[in-house]
């Protein structure tokens, strides 16, 4: 399929959790991850059905949005899925280009084109579905100057910040046997290719694997790697996703920072739990450590994974799933020059969740 009528999209506008309370989602992720509350809507903006607080950290945006009562789409998605990503909004120039675009090339149409306005301009908008019950909203926003949304007012509480600056990617998971067509869904609707892909032979323990490929879109601004299951001894982590979330869905956000560092001892400080790491993988870390600039005993201390590639480093970690059901978890990531994902940290977070699966009773 030609590649010249792809929806252009220009990055994440925003990523849109359904929760069970808002205002306590909106507590949490203010004093534990630093957030900003920047705005709110609900019945005191003339909002019937639900509550959502806009929360910002550089550029990476959430909103989290309860239900007002036990009916409607809001409510039964909590229920399915516990807390969970129901929409990654993408940044486009021109949303009804981008819908029409999309469904041209095999997207189902959820929201056709809507524009929604107020005193503070218009913004235009259009929704298609991905994997499972989640979806993606293209945004136009460059005639809006408020401060989310039309039906928003400004409701601003400090969060402090913790050096959070963009999202780097969003990781999907997705049934047995249904990688490929996701992927091919990626390519053939938004014109992604895949640049890195990995498999049970790379990503195992004794007993169990995955399967994975990262794809990412023609202008390198928008980054989602697929998981599914592969055959093992046990059900795999990605397995118990699929179970507890009922489905497929987006099992974790990464987000970028310029000093992870620094970041990571800030959130630590702020009671964010993170998935540990064994000594062991620092004592056997070897070359991939080679000419970093940190500080190996502190990257240790604070449980940060180190990788490289061809073209540099990057370092990263991971909070444990943020609810109750083993589900949506944070990555917190800092690339310099790795542009792509190390196979050790990939196998290492993967025996970091097999470790907590087990705790749990579910391997």
């Amino acid at each position: 399929m030609s590649q010249v009528d792809v929806p252009v999209l220009a990055g994440t506008d925003h990523v849109e959790l359904y929760v069970g309370n808002a205002r306590q989602a909106a507590y949490h992720y203010r004093n534990a991850f630093g957030f900003d509350v920047i705005a709110y809507a609900g019945p005191e903006t003339g909002v019937r059905d639900r509550a959502s607080y806009v929360l910002q950290q550089g550029k990476v945006r959430l909103v989290l949005t309860a239900a007002m009562g036990p009916e409607g789409d809001i409510a039964e998605h909590v229920r399915k899925h516990g807390d969970g990503v129901k929409t990654i909004a993408l940044r486009v120039d021109d949303a009804t280009a981008a819908f029409e675009a999309a469904t041209r090339r095999g997207a189902r149409g959820v929201r056709e084109p809507s524009r929604s306005e107020d005193e503070s301009g218009v913004i235009t908008y259009a929704t298609v579905a991905t994997y499972g019950d989640t979806v993606h909203t293209f945004v136009e926003r460059d005639e809006y100057s408020g401060v989310h949304w039309p039906g928003y007012r400004v409701d601003h509480r400090d969060g402090g910040g913790v050096g959070l600056r963009f999202i780097d990617h969003a990781v999907g998971n997705v049934g047995k046997g249904k990688m490929d067509d996701w992927v091919s869904f990626y390519s053939d609707v938004f014109g992604f290719t895949v640049f890195q892909e990995f498999d049970e032979n790379d990503i195992a323990t004794q007993y169990s694997a995955l399967r994975s490929k990262v794809t990412r879109d023609p202008r390198s601004m928008i980054t989602f790697p697929i998981n599914e299951p592969a055959v093992g001894l046990k059900p795999s982590q990605i397995q118990e996703y699929l179970d507890y979330y009922r489905g497929s869905g987006v099992q974790h956000i990464a987000m970028h920072t310029d000093d992870i560092v620094g970041t990571v001892a800030a959130m630590r400080d702020r009671g964010v739990e993170f998935l540990n790491t064994p000594d062991a993988y620092y004592d056997a870390v070897g070359k991939r450590a080679e000419g970093i600039d940190e500080d190996l005993d502190r990257l240790r201390d604070l449980r940060i994974l180190i990788d490289r590639d061809d073209d540099g480093y990057l370092l990263q970690i991971f909070t444990r799933p943020v609810a109750d059901r083993p589900t949506l978890f944070f990555e917190v990531i800092q690339r310099k020059g790795c542009k792509g994902f190390g196979k050790g940290n990939f196998k290492a977070l993967f025996e970091s969740i097999e470790r907590e699966q087990a705790a749990r009773g579910n391997l």
